[in-house]
């Protein structure tokens, strides 16, 4: 067994074909096709079938596959972390972060850190809570921004040796069009709208499907792919939703929506910067004081 066989493997399973990968990997078709049955042929058992035009893993597979996903994030860390301890103003911080954080809060922290530390290389993923958790596990992330640990698949304190390095306060906000007119009944009112959610496997969508059913309402519900175009439709007057503030900030100083009050409301859900307790690189312990020292977060308590 070699890493060429199990990134090819890998590739093949994350895509779905022979060529995909291929183009992933910047090889031959044939190579990865050569890689991965020399891998089914060392396993012993099939890995993948035939379907349609594409490849699907197989039970086995998909088992493997998630332990092939582990040994090669695991090699990256490792090459990471050799290299960062040497010079960590000079290595790489490998970064995931759930949508909201990595749309409104990491880009700045990005600039800040790489003004100070401009020989640091940069590998950001953008994702919901569960792809988030997914890359923690999988060792290709180092550190990961994202909600209140121990919520569904994220993170929890002291879980799986994950710590939470720092914290930054977060607010929910329902927020609705600017030109809505609720009236006195905000509840009746907001059970009347159209309730704008994220996808599955989003740590907001879960709060907000909660949240309702606190407030034993049922509204219709349309599922968007993106912050962005959640609030952009509340602007538009498509509905109503619930997001952190972070979230619609300028549309709140543009006044192309406003935040609706409401027992209960915002809910606290704190942002946590998460990783590994044991074996954190040297640059990403760099990153976990700067985001402190810059006073964009705080430490846990």
């Amino acid at each position: 067994m070699t890493f060429s066989q199990l990134r090819s493997f890998v590739a093949v399973a994350d895509t779905g074909s022979v060529r995909a990968a291929a183009a992933l990997l910047i090889v031959t078709p044939s190579a990865v096709s050569s890689a991965v049955t020399a891998l089914q042929d060392e396993v012993g058992t099939p890995l993948m079938v035939r379907e349609g035009r594409g490849l699907r893993l197989t039970e086995a597979g998909e088992v493997y596959a998630d332990y092939a996903r582990r040994i090669l994030g695991l090699l990256d860390e490792a090459q990471v972390a050799a290299a960062g301890e040497l010079d960590p103003a000079h290595g790489e911080l490998r970064l995931a972060a759930v949508t909201t954080a990595g749309e409104q809060i990491v880009p700045r922290l990005l600039a800040g850190f790489t003004e100070h530390y401009p020989g640091v290389g940069l590998r950001l993923e953008v994702g919901n809570r569960d792809d988030v958790r997914a890359r923690l596990d999988a060792h290709e992330a180092d550190l990961a921004i994202g909600g209140r640990p121990g919520a569904g698949a994220g993170a929890r304190p002291g879980a799986d040796g994950l710590h939470v390095y720092a914290v930054r306060r977060n607010e929910l906000v329902v927020v609705i069009p600017a030109d809505a007119e609720p009236g006195k009944d905000a509840r009746g009112w907001l059970a009347a709208q159209t309730w704008l959610l994220r996808e599955r496997g989003s740590g907001t969508r879960a709060t907000t499907v909660a949240f309702l059913e606190r407030l034993g309402l049922q509204p219709r519900t349309q599922t968007l792919g993106s912050n962005v175009a959640i609030v952009g439709a509340v602007a538009a007057g498509l509905g109503v939703t619930l997001v952190s503030r972070d979230a619609v900030e300028q549309l709140l100083s543009d006044r192309q929506v406003a935040v609706q009050p409401l027992a209960g409301t915002p809910l606290r859900r704190d942002w946590h910067l998460v990783g590994r307790e044991a074996g954190l690189p040297a640059t990403a312990r760099l990153f976990s004081r700067f985001v402190i020292d810059c006073g964009e977060f705080s430490r846990p308590r």
